[in-house]
């Protein structure tokens, strides 16, 4: 059988892409308004009696995942996006304390780990499947109690962004049907350039990313990769289907773009 001459993904199958700067890392989580307001004028997350400790958080260094996950900050409960800062050593200092789950059966020394990790599909500024993963990170227990007192280093409330991203990029574009540039989302600043979060060799190993790394050389095109991601998404716990025919696809220069 000849081989494919499309080209494969650039980037790893399993990789860490966000914003960040020599001191810290920003993380996202999307929350009802009397969380998040709270959160930003006391500039801790649990300010608001509504937030519950008892339930695991689920954060994400990826905009454009945070975008797929609240809609564009329009689903209910989800109304406001919060910009959540972490210094890098507490950042790691939760990685360290994951495990990987995918449905799988955890053993009981892995179930009593206050952190899991999920690998799902990268999403574009338009929500269309890309073909590698992004990291979600949920956070529960003793570890959730000190990353909400100690692990937290500042809150921004950007949720203008992501209603601007919708307003001013996507709802135009998909009126006209053209396509959503990554750069043009990233130029006007709705979009953060994020790029690759390089993480110790053994965290790589907690996290499963040097073997993801190898398996996503087995998928000579986008398109099988695709069929994948599909394919696990089908069986999510929400038991919903997505349909055949994802959002286009989207081109650009940032970390964000698929493969041409």
């Amino acid at each position: 059988m000849a081989a494919s001459s499309e080209p494969k993904p650039s980037i790893p199958y399993r990789q860490i892409r966000a914003l960040y700067d020599d001191e810290t890392i920003t993380v996202y989580q999307a929350y009802c308004p009397s969380i998040a307001l709270s959160a930003v004028e006391h500039q801790k997350l649990n300010a608001s009696p509504d937030f519950k400790l008892g339930r695991m958080t689920w954060i994400k260094p990826s905009w454009c995942w945070m975008m797929y996950r609240s809609g564009y900050a329009k689903k209910k409960n989800q109304e406001h996006i919060l910009a959540l800062k972490m210094k890098h050593s507490d950042f790691l200092k939760v990685l360290k304390g994951a495990v990987v789950c995918h449905g799988q059966t955890l053993s009981a020394e892995d179930r009593k780990k206050d952190v899991r990790v999920q690998w799902d599909p990268e999403r574009g500024p338009a929500l269309g499947m890309l073909p590698y993963r992004s990291i979600q990170i949920g956070i529960s227990g003793a570890m959730a109690k000190w990353w909400i007192e100690e692990g937290i280093v500042g809150i921004e409330d950007v949720t203008e962004k992501a209603k601007g991203l919708w307003e001013d990029v996507i709802e135009p574009a998909r009126a006209k049907g053209k396509r959503v540039e990554v750069e043009e989302c990233v130029e006007k600043g709705l979009v953060p350039r994020e790029t690759e979060y390089v993480v110790p060799e053994d965290v790589g190993g907690i996290l499963g990313m040097q073997a993801e790394t190898r398996r996503a050389l087995e998928f000579a095109t986008f398109e099988e990769a695709r069929k994948r991601d599909m394919a696990v998404t089908n069986v999510a716990k929400t038991g919903m289907v997505l349909p055949e025919k994802e959002p286009p696809l989207l081109v650009g220069k940032s970390a964000l773009a698929a493969p041409k």
